[in-house]
């Protein structure tokens, strides 16, 4: 019993910090204004880390109260219909890739942020009923190859160094 109120201790910590990296990412300037919308994903920083170290049952409650208290706090309906869509394939793809274990921690994080960007553009096809924005895919995966690396290589580097007893 102890253990269990521990992890959840611990789930409730780290969903706080998942909220903070996002309230960051929300307050830094565009990376690329000639382009909306790109992101690095800093909370899914946090969302690989409890991958790798809880589960995906685990990974996927986490990432669904990071999803809906951002949208309430800083988006809105639509908001919360295009990150739900972007992080329910992006840890169904790291989720097989993870368990397939041919791929790196980056990989899959590569993999994953480029399934989000892929979920996002399918909801905006869909509601906008164009195919046109089909082609922002190109953009997509090139910054989601670059941010997947960096959310790779940060969550890797927290996987090694954190060491919990839960």
């Amino acid at each position: 019993m102890k253990e269990k109120t521990k992890k959840i201790a611990f789930l409730g910590v780290i969903t706080s910090v998942a909220l903070i990296l996002a309230y960051v990412e929300a307050i830094l300037p565009p990376i690329y204004a000639a382009v909306p919308g790109i992101k690095v994903g800093l909370p899914n920083i946090v969302i690989i880390f409890i991958l790798y170290r809880f589960g995906v049952k685990d990974a996927a409650m986490v990432s669904g109260v990071r999803l809906l208290i951002v949208a309430l706090l800083f988006g809105n309906v639509m908001t919360l219909a295009y990150s739900t869509a972007g992080a329910v394939l992006s840890l169904l793809v790291m989720t097989i890739l993870k368990k397939i274990n041919s791929f790196s921690t980056v990989g899959v994080s590569i993999a994953g942020a480029v399934a989000h960007n892929l979920g996002q553009i399918a909801v905006a096809i869909l509601l906008l009923e164009s195919t046109q924005i089909g082609y922002y895919m190109i953009i997509l995966v090139v910054t989601g190859t670059i941010a997947g690396i960096f959310i790779g290589l940060a969550g890797n580097a927290i996987i090694k160094r954190v060491d919990l007893k839960i």
